[in-house]
């Protein structure tokens, strides 16, 4: 267990995303919005809460078939860009406050994912080798 990732930047930012998420879910659900836009707040929960207990536990270490920050990077930006579309819908449709709010509420959300994106780019960087096994410069 990572005791020290909720308290680093980068898992403050996947606890607050998966919160927001969750608020932005239970907006839509609340206002009878269309099933879409809460599947797609749904769903973001889901899955940034499961990247959350991949870095909590340690999981990224011992799986390695996968380059998890490049997956987490991937969809940060595939989340970030349908929730652009939704929110937006939800926004210009507001059928109701409930709907308004979590519209605003999904834009905040994207404002996280691409805040993650830039995080993890930075973290990250293709060339360089990653592992203990990876030969020295």
């Amino acid at each position: 267990l990572d005791r020290a990732f909720p308290r680093s930047p980068r898992g403050a930012l996947h606890i607050a995303r998966a919160l927001l998420g969750l608020v932005t879910c239970l907006c839509f659900a609340a206002s009878g919005a269309h099933e879409a836009y809460t599947a797609l707040a749904g769903l973001e929960t889901g899955i940034t809460a499961l990247f959350l207990l991949l870095y909590l536990l340690r999981l990224d270490a011992r799986m390695r078939c996968l380059f998890w920050p490049l997956a987490d990077i991937l969809n940060s930006v595939i989340s970030a860009l349908f929730l652009l579309v939704v929110c937006l819908f939800a926004i210009i449709v507001k059928t109701n406050k409930g709907t308004l709010a979590g519209g605003v509420l999904g834009l905040i959300l994207l404002v996280l994912c691409v805040v993650n994106v830039v995080l993890l780019g930075k973290k990250i960087s293709l060339d360089r080798p990653r592992g203990r096994n990876a030969p020295a410069r």
